[in-house]
């Protein structure tokens, strides 16, 4: 027998035989001590709940910021920001390459105006901030509306996604090819690592490997990999581990295989703990800490009977807690069709709240601690994670991996593996190949109507009117020659956003200086 979703067998039943190489001290320890197995902090959810977040961003920067109010005001905790399509691929909404999809499955960001508009009656001191991207461009607009304000950077709190290596193997989502996309993170990390001490420079992204299909061990492998590859490249920027290894964060996929996912946590943050003290000879407990964030998982979500995916959210939920998340976001029912209604998305955060308040499994830390099945799981997770990084490491690290496609074929056979057993009637989908109803259910959907691309194309305009065109140009001009140097870019992108310069503007210079990527064949 094997797990539902990968390749990890499965035992009929498990007893004391099957941990009997578990060393207390060596594996588990207690929560908040080396090697973190049962958690990253003494007291977990007994002293803080972990941060609850519901993504937002559709339309406008105006529609998106009445969402995030309303969010707030239904009891989430921290902010996570999506940008639209054009966005994410540096295009300015009013490209051509932008028609029809401007708004429609995040929030349209092409200058600081709209940043500024985003947070409308938001104080960035009080909140933690989320930032869905992965090039510096959006976090230097956010900088940008701090000093416009007024307000210190060193008092931000949130996190950068930030990872080349997924932006590029998973989502596939990139504007620079592998190299120079590590150069613009590198900055963003060496930048926070001088002068913010509550932001996470890089959210190590396993999710939108395990999106594009890969399995929970190479899920936790690829992004333990990329993490050493940021450890690497700032390395080789001088900095010590100790020194920005407490900020790395991580981002993880909570899938419907309830036991698999909580032992992979575990394992998750066994292994790099291991590797932080043994390979990089950190000294600072925080470093070897593998703070992580979860998002249940969107894949899992089916359009047919589309309430059920409530049942889905909510147990990957559960394994998000159990397994020890920091942060968690619950995907709402209507994802599958749709950005989510306000209706769904509400009720993804009560999904939330009554884990946390009705439940009972805050009450006590790593309540399946000790459980055979779960230990058992846990030691063969690390063990086969620890053997993917072992063969990434052969390869040349994760920016090979990656350049070369290696990372893309795993991930792709595995997605291929995982479709024909759905096909085959191995893997059961409730309503997709079993439980199948002949009528659909009716569910009101929120539209993105065509008016908001128009009227963010009509906001980009007016602000380009009224910009100064030769103080524009200069500013992208010294940030060309920065990009060229070599240097830290971070400074004259922020002077560059603040005198005008748009998110496409500048995403062109990165093009225009490190080229442009094209995937190796498949």
């Amino acid at each position: 027998m094997f797990s539902t979703l990968s390749n990890t067998p499965v035992e009929r039943f498990y007893t004391q035989e099957d941990i009997s190489d578990l060393d207390y001290d060596r594996d588990l320890g207690i929560p908040g001590e080396f090697p973190f197995t049962r958690g990253v902090y003494p007291e977990m959810y007994r002293e803080r709940l972990w941060t609850q977040r519901q993504v937002a961003g559709f339309g406008t920067a105006e529609e998106t910021n009445k969402r995030l109010l309303f969010l707030n005001q239904s009891g989430q905790t921290g902010l996570n920001i999506v940008p639209d399509t054009p966005t994410i691929y540096g295009y300015d909404s009013d490209h051509p390459l932008s028609d029809g999809e401007v708004g429609k499955e995040g929030v349209a960001i092409d200058t600081y105006q709209d940043m500024a508009d985003l947070f409308k009656g938001i104080d960035l001191e009080q909140v933690s901030c989320s930032i869905i991207y992965n090039y510096p461009i959006l976090f230097t607009m956010y900088l940008a509306l701090a000093r416009e304000r007024g307000i210190p950077f060193e008092n931000l709190a949130g996190t950068l996604q930030n990872d080349v290596f997924t932006v590029i193997a998973g989502a596939k989502a990139w504007i620079a090819p592998p190299q120079g996309t590590l150069k613009l993170a590198t900055d963003v990390l060496e930048y926070t690592t001088h002068y913010m001490p509550r932001w996470n420079p890089v959210s190590l992204v396993g999710y939108h490997y395990r999106e594009a299909g890969c399995t929970a061990v190479e899920e936790m492998a690829f992004t333990i990999a990329a993490g050493i590859g940021y450890i690497e490249s700032a390395l080789q920027r001088g900095l010590n581990v100790d020194q920005f290894g407490p900020r790395l964060s991580f981002f993880f996929d909570a899938h419907n295989d309830f036991f698999e996912e909580i032992s992979k946590f575990r394992a998750a943050r066994r292994l790099w703990a291991r590797i932080l003290r043994e390979r990089y000879k950190a000294k600072d407990p925080r470093s070897m800490m593998l703070r992580f964030h979860v998002q249940t998982a969107g894949c899992s979500l089916t359009a047919q009977q589309p309430l059920v995916n409530i049942i889905r959210t909510t147990i990957q939920a559960l394994a998000a807690v159990l397994g020890g998340t920091q942060s968690l976001h619950t995907n709402s029912y209507d994802e599958a069709m749709a950005l989510p209604s306000e209706e769904a998305v509400v009720l993804a955060l009560r999904t939330q709240q009554v884990i946390s308040n009705e439940s009972g499994i805050t009450n006590t830390i790593d309540p399946l601690g000790g459980s055979y099945f779960v230990e058992a799981l846990t030691n063969r997770l690390e063990k086969d994670g620890s053997e993917l990084i072992e063969k990434i490491d052969k390869l040349g690290g994760m920016l090979k991996a990656v350049e070369t496609g290696w990372v893309q074929r795993r991930i792709a056979d595995s997605s291929l593996d995982y479709q024909r057993k759905v096909e085959r009637g191995e893997r059961k989908i409730v309503g997709v190949n079993c439980y199948v109803l002949d009528e659909k259910v009716k569910i009101e959907l929120l539209k993105v109507e065509k008016e908001l691309e128009e009227k963010q194309k009509e906001r980009l305009f007016h602000f380009k009117a009224k910009r100064n065109e030769k103080e524009t140009k200069k500013s992208l001009m010294i940030l060309e020659e920065v990009l060229r140097k070599d240097k830290n870019s971070i400074e004259s992108t922020i002077d560059a956003v603040l005198v005008g310069a748009t998110t496409g503007e500048i995403a062109d210079l990165y093009r225009k200086v490190f080229g442009h990527y094209v995937q190796p064949s498949l």
